[in-house]
């Protein structure tokens, strides 16, 4: 019987272990996906140590940055045999309710690969052909564009990427707005890209001098760290940047992208008049706020899960035209030392988003 290999999570209290399940059979509108990259995600690290559930019970297989080449397809997905594809993090049924309002992003009834159903850490992976976004590549080895990256790396398109810009998209951003990032790893970094790239003034905190450094040659005007100075000089010093450079000091777009407790107490307390705040990191951890600042600002705040599929298109362009870089800021390992990069990167030991490259051969 043909065999899928795949790393799955049995349990919160043991290292992923390697498994061979069956092929799954293909619906109508299914594709198998021959999986060439996989990255990881701090949401991964939520599901695997911090005792966040999974919507399907374990065992289970993480992972939902995924790309690669579709090798089989159901009878109404033809079409995609063969093509390099990325992988939505987020896919909509595309019928109920909430996506006929352009929802979709909370779809019910939505499937995430490693959440919903079995994930990337994986030398292949079942999902529907509605979302797929194709890529104009035929190896996986082969440069994309002006980004100068691989398949395998624009595996991280799917979240890393993607998550900041529907955050950018919801807040309204205009060009020369000023956006502010709390936390610039993963998402936040690439969310100062493309903020940059959408032409307003950048703003990025974080406690890691090395991130800001690398930071102002790839689209941040200005940068602070938190543990250098005091929630009110860190705002005086925007103020200043503002008034120094014509921003409006009004309406600033503010993106919490640390997924920590001190980065949303901070976040909040950067609030000024019209402002929006963009809650796109996650943590467990609870804080108090005084949602009257919220009235008093007449600001906003805003929750953000995932992207639609329909702007993976146009992310994918940025990536292809050179606005947005992908190699600074990625790193691949073999999925075969995925219990140690899980480890790494709990323990802040891995600085770039790490992808996972399948090491192993199945033959169908």
């Amino acid at each position: 019987m043909d065999k899928i290999q795949s790393w799955q999570m049995l349990s919160v209290s043991e290292p992923m272990q390697l498994s061979e399940l069956a092929k799954p059979s293909l619906g109508e509108n299914e594709v198998l996906v021959r999986v060439v990259g996989c990255g990881v995600c701090h949401t991964d690290l939520g599901f695997f140590y911090d005792g966040v559930k999974t919507v399907k019970e374990l065992p289970l297989t993480l992972g939902h940055e995924i790309s690669g080449f579709v090798q089989e397809a159901g009878s109404k997905a033809k079409e995609w045999l063969g093509k390099a594809v990325i992988v939505p993090a987020v896919m909509p049924c595309g019928e109920c309710e909430l996506c006929k309002k352009g929802r979709g992003t909370i779809c019910r009834n939505q499937k995430m690969p490693g959440n919903h159903v079995n994930g990337g850490f994986s030398s292949h992976v079942v999902v529907p052909q509605t979302y797929l976004c194709k890529v104009e590549v035929e190896t996986e080895t082969e440069t994309f564009g002006l980004s100068g990256v691989s398949l395998r790396e624009l595996s991280v398109i799917a979240d890393a990427i993607t998550t900041p810009y529907q955050a950018i998209k919801n807040s309204e951003l205009k060009e020369n707005d000023l956006a502010i990032f709390i936390g610039v790893g993963g998402v936040g970094g690439f969310g100062v890209q493309i903020a940059k790239a959408l032409g307003a003034k950048v703003v990025a905190i974080d406690v890691k001098p090395e991130k800001l450094t690398l930071l102002k040659d790839f689209g941040a005007d200005v940068t602070f760290n938190p543990k250098e100075m005091e929630t009110k000089e860190i705002k005086k010093a925007i103020q200043k940047f503002v008034s120094e450079n014509k921003v409006s000091p009004y309406e600033w777009k503010i993106f919490e992208t640390s997924g920590t407790k001190a980065g949303q107490e901070l976040a909040f307390n950067l609030l000024t008049f019209g402002a929006s705040l963009s809650v796109v990191g996650f943590t467990t951890e609870t804080l108090q706020l005084r949602l009257s600042n919220l009235m008093a600002y007449d600001a906003k705040a805003i929750g953000n899960w995932g992207c639609h599929p329909k702007y993976y298109a146009d992310v994918l362009q940025l990536v292809k035209s050179g606005k947005i870089r992908l190699a600074p800021f990625v790193e691949a390992f073999p999925l075969s030392e995925i219990n140690t990069v899980f480890e790494k990167l709990h323990n802040h030991e891995i600085t770039k988003r790490p992808i996972l490259i399948p090491d192993f051969k199945i033959n169908f």
